[in-house]
């Protein structure tokens, strides 16, 4: 069952080597390629297991993402009240790459799949809840934060859309943070 993400991506003309690769679980696998946007810019691609069969590679939407939550904020609003604290509070402490060694420990994938195991299991109430594992959301919006930050250390987007979600914002923008495109990727 297990399958491996491709080595090279090609996007647009462009080779793009695997960094690093993250078997979440028996369900998803995320890939982190090197970027176009800035020198150590991450492309975090994933694929998921369905209906017997690995998906086709996919980007991840901070849409998809947002869907998730709220469906697990519909289910157990206390447990997704607390997961989404943890992931604001993760979000302070996410430091962008600046040089390849920094890149090496932030994408150390023994390291950050051990960090993950631990954390996920702070919400076992959110089990189940939703389509995407509470441990693969850890992963992916550990990952989205990192690449954010790497590309503007000032960025905020994923942020505001995690407060909007523990705020539980209106729908409105909840859905337009999560679908606004600051810049598209080369």
């Amino acid at each position: 069952m297990k399958r491996n993400m491709p080595k090279v991506l090609n996007r647009n003309k462009r080779k793009l080597s695997l960094l690093a690769e993250f078997p979440v679980n028996t369900h998803f696998q995320i890939g982190v390629y090197e970027g176009t946007l800035s020198q150590f810019d991450l492309l975090i691609q994933y694929r998921q297991f369905l209906n017997g069969e690995w998906t086709k590679i996919r980007r991840p939407r901070h849409i998809n993402w947002a869907v998730d939550i709220l469906i697990k904020q519909t289910t157990d609003p206390e447990a997704s009240g607390r997961f989404l604290s943890f992931l604001l509070d993760y979000w302070d402490t996410v430091l962008p790459i600046k040089t390849e060694e920094d890149r090496k420990l932030a994408l150390s994938t023994e390291r950050l799949l051990d960090d993950v195991e631990s954390e996920a299991n702070n919400y076992p109430e959110l089990a189940g809840k939703g389509e995407y594992s509470v441990k693969f959301l850890i992963v992916l919006a550990r990952l989205l934060m990192l690449q954010e930050k790497t590309n503007k250390e000032n960025a905020y987007m994923f942020k505001t859309l995690l407060e909007q979600l523990k705020e539980h914002k209106d729908i409105f923008k909840i859905v337009s943070t999560a679908t606004h495109t600051a810049k598209k990727r080369k």
